[in-house]
């Protein structure tokens, strides 16, 4: 067993009141009108037909992280659990319009504000930012820039980097926090009717090597701000009133590393997948992480296309019954279900179930799962490493399939697979109203057409598809959909955001 190295740091961490930003500014007051991404129509623009809405009945409400904004609005995976599913109904397929927006780079974190307004981090070649935009137009109304990216490493896949805001999450106050890629995290509020400003900077500095860039931070049950480094795994609580951290290291470089987000459950838990591993971690009375109880899922150790490192894909999902779930990184890949309980009855293993899907050397999975009470539905990203890998007519391997839990809680069942569609890397989302999943799926031809999918959550059939557009522009890039109250669905893509709502 790899000894674990636990680092107790006693220093308290430099917590910063800034009334402006001055080295950065704020700014963006003046909207600034959409430009909208350039787009050829040579596809065909509308297949399927209209949704009748069946609704998804019986699914326990998902409780809300009291911390973050509600549910559905406060991060990629539309709360703490990372469930991926909403209340709310999108759009129908009626008439369907597209818009989009040219802005800075991939949006891939979309949240929205409590008066509607989409809250974004966009990272392109300039470097990461804060975005704010009108969620009818998508014009800019203000922009906040975050410190750029580092010297990137000789081989490394700036397509496959998520830290330094590719995962951040907006508070019950309207305020962003983020990590940095200067090892700090921030907490930026929205200044007047449009605009942001630094209210808070927590420098790690002083904790974290130069390597250990920070992947991701949420806050658990209690409010204490957990992070993550993608190497050297590690896994740290920052106190935000004492500025007190606590951490632990889990591995060594990329043996040990954390790729993805994590998910914070009730009852203080907290669910980090490694590389190798998945934690269970509570905090101490002191607030150091501790692990209540880990396992070893099955591994492969192939670095396959489609994922960033030679593990799990998955962020992990909280399911209701006292369940989580990932995606291993066998061959063929499993959908694999964990019981959450620290101490479980004599009778009962860690594992629940174990399902293969897709085909031996062409499955992987670098999403988390969408969950709604025992169902799991989980997407094929086999075969994309970054865009030119769906460029060009180039196709990912096809797939989406719907697992569910037994009812009495011993083993799985696959209910339906769909091989007719592609989706290189889209965080696929569920409206619980209507019963449709709705994701990002790539068509044949050199002329590369992106569509918006509606997926039937009940058989599995495709409904209906409406071009997004054409080209690398258009491709999203393992950006999550957001789909909003008022029945529209953004998207990030390479060259900004995309939009998709239904017609009068």
């Amino acid at each position: 067993m790899r000894r674990l190295t636990f680092v107790a740091v006693g220093t308290r961490v430099r917590r910063t009141l800034i009334v402006m930003a001055a080295a950065l500014g704020v700014s963006g007051t003046v909207a600034v009108a959409a430009t909208p991404i350039p787009s050829g129509l040579s596809s065909p623009v509308f297949a399927g037909s209209r949704a009748r809405p069946q609704p998804v009945r019986g699914i326990p409400s998902t409780p809300r992280n009291r911390f973050m904004a509600p549910n559905g609005r406060s991060e990629i995976h539309n709360d703490a659990w990372q469930t991926d599913g909403y209340v709310w109904d999108g759009p129908l397929g009626r008439s369907a319009q597209t818009f989009s927006a040219s802005l800075s780079g991939d949006c891939g974190s979309i949240t929205f504000d409590t008066r509607g307004r989409i809250v974004t981090i966009c990272i392109g070649l300039g470097g990461p930012a804060l975005l704010m935009l009108d969620p009818r137009t998508l014009d800019t109304l203000a922009t906040f820039n975050l410190p750029p990216r580092q010297v990137v490493r000789p081989g490394a896949n700036v397509f496959q980097d998520f830290t330094g805001g590719g995962y951040f999450y907006l508070d019950r106050f309207n305020r962003v926090v983020t990590s940095t890629t200067t090892h700090h995290i921030w907490v930026i509020a929205e200044a007047g009717s449009s605009g942001f400003r630094l209210v808070r900077d927590y420098s790690l500095t002083r904790v974290l090597s130069s390597r250990e860039n920070l992947t991701s931070a949420l806050p658990d049950s209690n409010g204490l701000l957990w992070f993550v480094t993608k190497t050297d795994g590690v896994v740290g609580t920052l106190n935000l009133k004492a500025g007190r951290i606590r951490m632990v290291r889990l591995g060594s470089r990329s043996v040990g590393e954390i790729e993805n987000s994590f998910a914070t459950g009730q009852n203080d838990g907290v669910y980090i997948a490694t590389n190798r591993k998945l934690y269970r971690f509570a905090a101490d009375p002191g607030g150091r992480p501790r692990i209540t109880w880990q396992v070893r899922y099955p591994n492969s150790l192939e670095h396959k296309p489609g994922q960033v490192d030679d593990g799990t894909g998955t962020t992990p999902t909280v399911m209701a019954g006292g369940y989580v779930s990932i995606t291993d990184n066998a061959d063929p890949m499993d959908v694999v279900v964990y019981r959450t309980a620290v101490r479980l009855a004599p009778h009962q293993r860690r594992m629940v179930c174990k399902v293969p899907l897709f085909n031996r050397g062409a499955s992987a999975n670098e999403n988390s799962l969408i969950a709604a009470g025992r169902s799991m539905i989980v997407e094929n990203n086999y075969g994309y490493a970054d865009p030119s890998s769906a460029s060009g007519g180039r196709l990912t391997a096809p797939g989406i399939a719907r697992i569910d839990i037994n009812r009495d809680g011993r083993g799985c069942h696959r209910v339906w697979t769909n091989n007719s569609v592609r989706i290189p890397t889209a965080v696929s989302k569920l409206s619980l109203a209507n019963g449709l999943i709705y994701t990002y799926t790539k068509g044949p031809g050199t002329n590369d057409p992106w569509y918006w999918t509606a997926i039937s959550f009940k058989t599995g059939g495709t409904v209906w598809k409406r071009l997004s557009g054409t080209g690398v522009s258009h491709d999203n890039n393992y950006a999550g959909i957001a789909v909003a109250p008022w029945h529209t669905a953004y998207l990030g893509v390479i060259s900004g955001i995309v939009a998709l709502r239904d017609g009068r």
